[in-house]
């Protein structure tokens, strides 16, 4: 059975990071030696993103069935698109601290490291986050309770947290290798042309 992911998208999450998520996980349904699905879900039937992309998710959150699936996505987003309203919802939080109870992967992109750390579930673990303007959420992170980490991409156990738009595809491939291989990973940069 192909391992799932699940990708929440909150209001105003950021285009290319969630993109990343779906074409890696897309291509290695396509060319891959071990195919990964990936299922959108939001807190409204219809979100938009920082860009002003418009989304309809395939599960709307209370759809949800958390035992199916391996993974949990989160790119980041802009506070001035809502961001930050849907990202630190109570639900989302649950979610976060409920995929690591059962030591499944969160995968995060840029501030998508804040819903994780706000959760509780950074407590005293490395994580990044974006770290321009000032270090504003680098600090934020630090007051959640994450230990902070340098370098682009950051593992602790199950999380994967980074700096920004340009790690986006490190974290999908880096999704994928812990869901299935780097046999798998590389088979996908092939056919997509990384290698």
């Amino acid at each position: 059975m192909p391992k799932k992911v699940l990708l929440f998208l909150a209001q105003g999450f950021e285009e290319l990071e969630a993109s990343a998520f779906t074409d890696v996980m897309g291509w290695s349904r396509e060319h891959g030696i071990e195919g990964v699905e990936l299922y959108t879900t939001a807190l409204h039937p219809e979100i938009r993103g920082t860009w002003n992309l418009i989304v309809r998710p395939e599960l709307l959150f209370n759809e949800i069935k958390q035992e199916t699936f391996d993974a949990l996505a989160i790119p980041g987003g802009f506070e001035t698109a809502g961001f930050y309203s849907d990202a630190y919802d109570e639900r989302l939080l649950s979610l976060i601290r409920d995929f690591d109870k059962e030591n499944k992967i969160v995968a995060s992109i840029c501030v998508g490291a804040l819903p994780i750390a706000k959760s509780g579930t950074l407590r005293n673990r490395k994580a990044t986050t974006y770290d321009l303007s000032k270090n504003v959420r680098r600090e934020e992170l630090a007051n959640l309770g994450a230990t902070l980490s340098e370098g682009p991409l950051v593992v602790d156990q199950n999380i994967i947290t980074s700096t920004g738009p340009a790690t986006a595809l490190d974290v999908a491939f880096t999704l994928l290798a812990l869901l299935t291989s780097q046999e798998n990973v590389l088979q996908v940069k092939k056919f997509m042309r990384f290698i």
